[in-house]
């Protein structure tokens, strides 16, 4: 199968810190000029920066200066502070060590399903909630082909082998094996082919606003 180009690069290198200030200025503009239903010719007219600057601006191609950011504001009516809010929102990283997740019962889940949080990041700037969840299956696991729930799901198998239902098909799941799939649809281990089983399920859906 042919590669399909992907839209980002994850090891793309920042053209250095300052850069991170004016996207996280330029996303703000364009943000709150949307917000209030305003072309880009309007604010140029409003502030009397040309169309060009304030593509630049938007985009975080230049480092506005104190004065236009200020004609910026004005003419959104916002405070000026409101444009730095993106460059001060926190990042956070959660570094769970082997061994120490928090073992918890997700609700639907059957008797003798291990279910180990690795991390949790709640609300953030991405808009995207990810839960990372290590699980383990005994001899002793019910099975059950009927798990559902929202967003996206990632299963990388770790040891054992376990044949996995999705909506009407089943995959026969080996060491280092990944199911990447939409959680909406009845999901789960059907046959616990070899055990115990032990896979990594990574499940991201929207933040709630």
């Amino acid at each position: 199968m042919a590669a399909t180009p992907l839209s980002q690069d994850p090891h793309r290198v920042r053209e250095g810190r300052e850069k991170v200030l004016e996207v996280a200025i330029g996303r703000e503009v364009r943000a709150h000029r949307r917000k209030q239903n305003i072309t880009v010719a309007d604010l140029s007219e409003t502030t009397g920066l040309s169309i060009g600057m304030l593509s630049k601006i938007e985009n975080g191609n230049t480092s506005p200066s104190l004065t236009t950011l200020q004609s910026l504001a004005h003419a959104l009516s916002l405070p000026i502070t409101t444009f730095f809010r993106g460059f001060e929102e926190g990042r956070s990283a959660v570094h769970t060590k082997a061994g120490e997740g928090v073992e918890l019962e997700r609700e639907g889940t059957r008797a003798h399903h291990q279910y180990n949080l690795l991390g949790h990041i709640g609300s953030n700037a991405s808009g995207v909630i990810v839960e990372p969840y290590m699980i383990t299956l005994s001899e002793e696991s019910d099975i059950f082909p009927t798990f559902q729930h929202g967003g996206i799901e990632t299963i990388y198998l770790l040891e054992g082998e376990v044949d996995y239902r999705h909506g009407e098909t089943v995959y026969s799941l080996k060491p280092g094996d990944t199911l990447f799939f939409d959680a909406d649809a009845p999901h789960g281990p059907e046959v616990l082919v070899a055990l115990p089983a032990r896979y990594l399920s990574i499940i991201s859906y929207p933040q709630k606003t």
